[in-house]
């Protein structure tokens, strides 16, 4: 199923055609449409939890019409909300030329859920049809939704009951020949063609679909995490539903999971392998984001701890912690509603940098200049993403911006590279151009970033890697932001230094090595500078400017001998564009 990120771009025309305008994809696989139809629902990180039944359906007939009739990327999630609302299925294949059998079956989501409605409570679901929405890949907090309760009783009632996932083997030869692969699909069945080994394993949690903020910058992080844990005797188990990810080659992981990265499944699959830990910081944001919930049910995370990640994800923990280093750092406040934020703009001085919490890419980031502007945006955020709250950051105008990527490994800190964004503070780090290593920066500048990483590595009680984002305003260094987990640049500078970092980090996590056990000998000749690379030409009508919500859709390398180059010559002359005009 083919992920969009129409999100990023406002004002975009949502309509499919002749031009592709998807960032990525998911792979799920079913006993029947239905359940790999929901499970690929599940893996689109878009805060659904299947096709519908998630709080997230339309209820205006004309509105679901008029987008059934025209190709656009939810246009699958309209087909189930007409059927629910009564409107025929010959209508729906008439406005949308889709198959019949398919509409069909979709309609059999919408009985199934019509049957769960008589029932109050989990208990009262009849155990062969609680079976039957479970191979109709029903999650579990969609079952929650329809009976208005917490997903947690729906949990406990299904496991009490004995319904649980089992693994079936990926057949690559079409039951023509027999064949043994080491990928496997879950699904509500009798034989598990899985076999847990008595073997030490590791499972190493994977990024989702490609998309903007997150893209094949954390396949190859998680593919070198997973060879890195194999080489130490780990059974290595990747868990991703991305099917670029290791999915021509066989050697990468002893297991791999074409599962959703989403909790119900992660779960069931920890339960069956029972592993010695999850890797989370390879994953990017999505990996991350499970972590508070494999900390809740007491599994073992590899590496920094779930309490010290989130210290450095929660804006306002992670100010008190650089307030107690001696750190500075750009003034904030943090507000739950409108009123809140109009009371922090009081204290801090415009321009303000406006932005959700726990988000990636920059998602719904924009710098306000008055009141006006700050309260429609506070507003738009509350709109899109509800029970979520509202940073406020004193934007440093005119600051160069620099990041640092970095192992710790409990007592020494490996810098891997220092590099400097030509774009100024304010255009998004993942559409920025940066160069590796740092080209402007004066000694006492790198002097205290790097004081400040280890600082902050050390209080964080990192073990694995770091990224740290900076912001230097008349030679004055602020902390932006840290990141505990590999950063979109880890792959960029292992390439250009030619050193095996995620081989090391991973190492290093599952604390088998330190940094002192390898001979790190880093090989440039010039500079490398990482290029982003933008799809506007595949969404016409919208902004081109940069800013703080990321944009561009992947990433190049480019290498040059010296600051004479002519490339590099012409982004400085950018950058003046960006910081005088």
């Amino acid at each position: 199923m083919p992920r969009w990120n129409f999100d990023k771009f406002h004002g975009a025309d949502h309509r499919l055609g002749l031009q592709m305008k998807s960032v990525g994809e998911v792979m799920a696989i079913g006993r029947s449409f239905n359940e790999a139809l929901q499970k690929a629902c599940q893996s689109q990180e878009n805060n659904r939890t299947g096709l519908g039944a998630d709080k997230k359906e339309w209820l205006k007939t004309d509105d679901i019409m008029e987008r059934l009739e025209k190709v656009s990327d939810d246009r699958i999630y309209r087909v189930k909300d007409a059927l629910r609302l009564g409107i025929p299925s010959k209508t729906v294949q008439k406005f949308t030329g889709i198959d019949p059998w398919f509409i069909g079956q979709i309609k059999n989501l919408v009985k199934m859920e019509e049957q769960l409605l008589r029932y109050n409570v989990p208990e009262d679901i009849p155990t062969e049809f609680f079976i039957e929405l479970k191979k109709n890949g029903y999650s579990d907090a969609q079952i929650a939704w329809l009976l208005r309760i917490e997903e947690k009783p729906v949990t406990r009632e299904r496991k009490k009951r004995g319904i649980r996932r089992v693994y079936k083997m990926v057949d690559t030869c079409a039951a023509e020949f027999e064949s043994k692969t080491n990928y496997f699909y879950s699904t509500f069945d009798q034989r598990n063609e899985s076999i847990s080994t008595e073997r030490k394993k590791i499972v190493v949690l994977g990024s989702g679909p490609n998309r903007i903020g997150q893209g094949i910058e954390f396949d190859y992080c998680c593919v070198h995490g997973l060879l890195a844990a194999k080489e130490v005797g780990y059974e290595a188990i990747m868990v991703n539903c991305n099917p670029e990810t290791v999915s021509t080659d066989f050697d990468m992981a002893d297991k791999f999971r074409f599962e959703p990265v989403f909790w119900e499944h992660l779960e069931e699959i920890l339960e069956h392998e029972k592993p010695e830990g999850v890797i989370v910081q390879l994953g990017g944001q999505t990996a991350l984001k499970l972590a508070e919930e494999l900390h809740k049910n007491g599994w073992n995370i590899i590496g920094t701890s779930y309490n010290d990640m989130d210290i450095a994800e929660d804006r306002g923990r992670f100010s008190d912690l650089l307030k107690e280093l001696g750190i500075p750092y750009p003034k904030y406040g943090a507000a739950r509603d409108v009123d809140e934020a109009l009371d922090i703009a009081k204290k801090i001085p415009y321009p303000l940098l406006v932005r959700p919490s726990y988000v990636l890419g920059g998602q719904r980031m924009k710098i306000v200049i008055n009141d006006n502007e700050l309260e429609r945006q506070v507003l738009t955020i509350f709109k899109h993403l509800p029970d979520n709250r509202v940073l406020i950051d004193q934007f440093l105008e005119r600051a160069k911006e620099a990041e640092i990527d970095a192992i710790f490994d409990g007592d020494e800190l490996h810098i891997m590279g220092i590099m400097e964004h030509i774009e100024p503070a304010g255009i998004h780090s993942g559409d920025s151009s940066a160069v590796l290593p740092h080209y402007s920066l004066g000694p006492i500048v790198i002097q205290s970033m790097i004081e400040y990483a280890e600082k902050i590595a050390r209080a964080l009680n990192i073990k694995g890697l770091i990224n740290i984002q900076f912001a230097i305003k008349n030679d004055e260094v602020y902390v932006i932001e840290a990141n505990p987990r590999a950063s979109r640049t880890t792959p960029f500078i292992a390439k250009a230094y030619g050193v095996p970092y995620l081989n090391i980090a991973t190492k290093v996590m599952l604390g088998t090595h330190k940094l002192k056990d390898f001979e790190i000998t880093q090989k440039l000749d010039g500079y490398a500078i990482k290029i982003p690379v933008f799809s506007f030409e595949k969404f016409q009508d919208v902004d081109k400017r940069l800013g703080p919500e990321m944009k561009s859709t992947g990433e190049a390398i480019y290498f040059i001998k010296d600051l004479k180059d002519p490339y590099f010559r012409e982004l400085e002359r950018n950058r003046s564009m960006y910081l005088y005009n």
